[in-house]
């Protein structure tokens, strides 16, 4: 039986660098930084002073004071963002059949926010419970995807993953595989964190994961730099509407791109270490691209993993050099996070929307402050540094890898 096919109708976001999909782009591909000190809570005692924290965003612009109250803000980012993308996708809700449409939605700690403001006003009282009745269905991790099923009726499969940094590109693999399958028609798929907060920040300064350039926030995320030394915390959502494609054509919808491919990996090796040849990655991307029925020389434009950090980064490069062979020296490689810092659980959704873009605009934003190009990485490889470039991108690639060793490459390619 032939494979069907999936395609990306709907786009949405809530970023560090703009609060929807169009301001962005416009500042990822101006090459802006959305890194800057702390404003949320103090950060006197703290290592890390800045991050990547969304700005001007005011929940009740999205939501009334009474919804507020039971949305922790990942589930707040997740609405925002979905609410933008089905918009986007121009699907017309009271005609589509909404035991057709699923939700799939990740997050690495769901209501992080909402758990540390609990613990810390009961350790301030006298030792009764006084627990807010929302506290547990604002922290468990799969609430915004109910929220989301909820808010418009979509009554197909609904479940959310976890699979720590790579979880929301594990949700957009398990949404085209479930469209593929005929499970569903139409699928919202993405991932949301909000972890700019003293656990946050505190836990990982913790393992020293963190970039302490607290004297040049805006500069701190500077992948492959010789200088990097760690990465910086940013917040936010994607979400993008997956959808068939003969469903997508039959109702006139724009198309995107195409899912043309996922794969899933382990490294087996380290709780938060990458492997350090990137054994795994090497893996994902393989079958990322066996998934998708092409070759490494059809990949136009690679979006890495990238975090800044550097043991990852130097292992990323390592797989990607090895994996992608002389084509390496061609593949233009741009690490965003070095403009949104890192959106943990929500950072797969981000940058599938970058790659996205890039093949729907024809333009790959850049690596910025990459000064010095660290020598212990392969040499000869094809970053974009500065500034964006046009380039007609037909094929492109996601990485995204999650402490615990987990790996996940989505692909995406042009529909003709």
């Amino acid at each position: 039986m032939q494979q069907r096919r999936v395609v990306v109708t709907g786009l949405g976001a809530l970023a560090p660098l703009g609060n929807t999909v169009s301001e962005f782009w416009k500042n990822l591909i101006d090459a802006k930084s959305g890194a800057a000190l702390i404003t949320s809570f103090d950060t006197t005692k703290f290592k890390t002073k800045f991050a990547c924290e969304l700005k001007g965003y005011d929940p009740l612009n999205y939501f009334e004071k009474s919804e507020v109250r039971k949305l922790d803000p990942f589930a707040q980012y997740a609405l925002a963002s979905s609410d933008e993308a089905i918009k986007d996708s121009g699907l017309d809700l009271n005609t589509i059949d909404k035991t057709r449409v699923g939700v799939i939605w990740g997050s690495g700690n769901g209501g992080f926010y909402t758990f540390q403001q609990e613990m810390i006003s009961y350790a301030k009282g006298d030792g009764t419970p006084r627990i807010n009745p929302f506290f547990i269905p604002k922290v468990i991790v799969d609430i915004a995807s109910g929220w989301i099923s909820i808010k418009y009726g979509f009554m197909g499969l609904n479940f959310t993953t976890v699979s720590a940094c790579a979880t929301s590109t594990t949700a957009l693999i398990d949404a085209m595989n479930y469209i593929r399958w005929g499970k569903a028609e139409v699928i919202i798929a993405g991932g949301s964190e909000a972890a700019v907060n003293e656990a946050g920040i505190g836990g990982f300064n913790a393992l020293k994961a963190l970039s302490t350039r607290n004297d040049d926030p805006a500069r701190a995320s500077r992948p492959f730099d010789v200088s990097r030394d760690g990465f910086v915390m940013g917040e936010g959502a994607g979400a993008l509407v997956l959808e068939e494609y003969e469903h997508a054509k039959r109702r006139g919808a724009r198309i995107y791109a195409e899912v043309a491919g996922g794969g899933m990996s382990a490294d087996a090796y380290h709780l938060t270490a990458t492997h350090p040849e990137g054994a795994g990655a090497m893996l994902g991307m393989k079958w990322a691209l066996e998934d998708a029925n092409l070759k490494p020389e059809d990949v136009d434009y690679l979006n890495p993993h990238a975090t800044s950090t550097p043991v990852g980064d130097e292992s990323e490069m390592k797989a990607v050099s090895r994996f992608f062979g002389e084509h390496a020296k061609k593949l233009h490689i741009s690490a965003t996070k070095s403009a949104t810092g890192h959106l943990l659980g929500g950072a797969g959704a981000i940058e599938a929307i970058i790659a996205i873009k890039a093949i729907h605009e024809g333009i790959i934003p850049p690596t910025i402050n990459t000064e010095q190009l660290d020598p212990a990485l392969p040499q000869g490889l094809n970053i974009v540094l500065g500034k964006s470039i046009k380039k007609d991108v037909k094929v492109a690639m996601s990485n995204t890898f999650g402490f615990g060793g987990h790996n996940a490459t989505a692909v995406f390619k042009k529909v003709e």
